[in-house]
């Protein structure tokens, strides 16, 4: 018997607003609604919100918390403040959990949200795993709660988004920074409003309550320019911005550094679990990395092979057609010999094979995030 699929919050919107579903990370999830190619531009011209529902969310919470976590994670977290001061209190940062051995159990944003308080933000997919990962290693006097099922999170994405965000909050409410957390009362409810997302538009990442999720959703919707978007919609944007996505561009097998990620690991910051592994593999050298391809003659797809002189050297890590660029661009894991800007290299496209250039992230440029 298979195992029946969760529902978030949203699930019954989705089916209302005529959504194509597919399974996510264990999750029934809305892959599109009027066409990816539309919610992208939406997003990249306007105003599109994503049921993000399905995110993971750990609160972390004591006096221990900051050294317990600081030894956990590869980023540093004293740039959030230390547990004795106030400064520092709402900022976020990006950073990846690794084992022992450098791998990558998951990546993750963790925000300051009280004096001796964190709030982690997880992927739907590692929920278990980063779950019991901290609760082994977190010592008896640091609690962690995992509030993923009753916590909704809704991200409003592009140029316009803020505007929507602040007509509902009203003009006396100010947008926080890049990567703080702040409070809102959107239609009456009051929220957590982190200015983060995935696409690379400007833009927000609304927690709530499981219960006011559906309030909240209908009352976004209820601005003409907002359109709901899928998780088709959301891959294309992240990876026209080359934003890595777990499972495909990392997993336990992959190191921060192979994954183009060593500038989220800070090794002045003193031990954490992999530190070891992670600088042999900087001494060394990683003997493949990821580098962004933009490709001609075809749209890639995860696993098509990547050949150099007649030899398959990798395989598409993430691939799609990105509806700005007009063309196939993908993610791939090659020789370190061959990650250099301008290498041509081949993906074998069912019976076809296009010409795949290595360049430099992002692939887009000039979105709202950028010019912000």
């Amino acid at each position: 018997m298979t195992e029946q699929l969760k529902h978030t919050p949203l699930y019954e919107e989705h089916i209302a607003l005529g959504a194509k579903m597919t399974e996510f990370a264990g999750y029934d999830m809305p892959i599109e609604y009027g066409g990816i190619v539309e919610e992208h531009r939406a997003v990249r011209g306007g105003v599109g919100i994503f049921d993000v529902s399905h995110m993971a969310e750990f609160r972390v919470f004591g006096m221990d918390a900051f050294d317990s976590l600081q030894g956990l994670i590869t980023n540093d977290l004293d740039k959030l403040g230390h547990h004795d001061t106030e400064e520092g209190i709402g900022k976020g940062l990006y950073t990846v959990l690794c084992d022992e051995g450098g791998g990558i159990i998951d990546d993750l944003v963790v925000y300051r949200s009280g004096h001796i308080e964190y709030l982690i933000v997880a992927n739907a997919g590692n929920r278990t795993a980063v779950g019991a990962w901290l609760a082994e290693r977190l010592p008896d006097t640091v609690e962690l709660a995992d509030e993923s099922d009753r916590t909704a999170l809704i991200a409003v994405q592009g140029p316009d988004a803020l505007r929507v965000i602040t007509e509902l909050a009203g003009e006396d409410w100010e947008a926080p920074a890049r990567f703080h957390l702040g409070e809102a009362k959107l239609d009456g409810v009051n929220v957590l409003v982190s200015r983060t997302g995935y696409t690379g538009e400007d833009g927000v990442e609304v927690f709530c309550h499981a219960s006011h999720a559906v309030g909240l959703w209908r009352v976004l919707l209820s601005f003409a320019e907002v359109v709901p978007c899928g998780l088709g919609a959301r891959d294309t944007l992240r990876l026209e911005m080359g934003y890595h996505l777990y499972g495909l561009d990392m997993d336990r097998d992959t190191d921060p550094v192979s994954a183009g990620l060593g500038w989220v690991v800070r090794l002045d910051k003193g031990d954490f679990v992999g530190r070891e592994a992670i600088v042999e593999v900087w001494k060394e050298g990683p003997s493949h990395k990821l580098v962004p391809l933009v490709v001609e003659g075809g749209v890639p797809r995860h696993g098509m092979e990547i050949v150099h002189d007649g030899e398959v050297v990798g395989k598409v890590a993430s691939g799609s057609f990105s509806p700005t660029l007009a063309t196939g661009i993908a993610t791939a894991y090659v020789p370190s010999a061959l990650a250099v800007e301008g290498a041509e290299l081949v993906i074998r496209i069912r019976k076809r094979e296009g010409v795949a250039t290595v360049v430099r992230p992002p692939f887009v440029g000039g979105t709202s995030l950028a010019k912000g």
